[in-house]
């Protein structure tokens, strides 16, 4: 793969560009990929907001952690076992149910923004919001690709495995695993629309 330097700005200038491009008699949802503490994905979502909104596409944030399964489920073998957080922390059923299929063609349009307050351990009382014809959807998270959600656009943060190690705080590090087996099975630095290397987050670069 071959990555050019980036300034952040510059990489939110693109990503709104290729975002605002596409056909605006359609609602779009854009994944924005990455380990939760070392590449920051809810960092560049956010940054996406008011620049598309600038665009004329409205923009609706949400976060995938807000559609974990209760703990009962996450920790059923340990608060700190890698493979069910590849594979069951996330409720890919509700995210696709409350956010992305509402938005697809056909779709009532009306999304849920959160699910379960996985912090507290119970569901939120979130009132849905209405995506207008247009609006775009963005979804931070970790995991994402692989899962077969129907997003439109993704964006994956990519860190050799060096960079995970020495960025990832100490206590996540028990996650590595999880990490691994996803470059391993879905190759998400081969597989994304867009692929930002983050080794160094201050010097991202984005694969041509």
């Amino acid at each position: 793969m071959r990555f050019r330097p980036i300034s952040f700005d510059r990489l939110v200038t693109e990503i709104v560009e290729r975002i605002a491009a596409s056909p605006t008699d359609r609602r779009l949802a854009v994944a924005v990929d990455g380990a939760a503490g070392a590449a920051d994905p809810a960092g560049l979502a956010d940054a996406l907001v008011d620049p598309l909104r600038v665009a004329g596409r409205e923009a609706l944030r949400v976060s995938a952690w807000d559609f974990l399964r209760p703990a009962s489920l996450r920790f059923e073998r340990g608060r700190h076992d890698p493979d069910t957080r590849y594979d069951d922390w996330l409720d890919v059923g509700a995210l696709r149910r409350e956010v992305l299929d509402p938005i697809r063609p056909g779709g009532t349009g009306e999304v849920l923004p959160a699910l379960w307050d996985a912090e507290a351990d119970r569901a939120y009382r979130r009132a849905r919001v209405p995506v207008p014809e247009g609006g775009v959807v963005l979804v931070d998270g970790e995991l994402l690709l692989g899962t077969g959600l129907p997003f439109d656009l993704t964006v994956h943060l990519w860190l050799t495995q060096a960079a995970l190690r020495r960025t990832l705080p100490a206590d996540q590090h028990w996650a590595l695993p999880a990490y691994e087996r996803y470059d391993r099975e879905v190759s998400p630095a081969d597989t994304a629309d867009v692929v930002v290397r983050m080794d160094h987050p201050r010097n991202p670069a984005v694969r041509d």
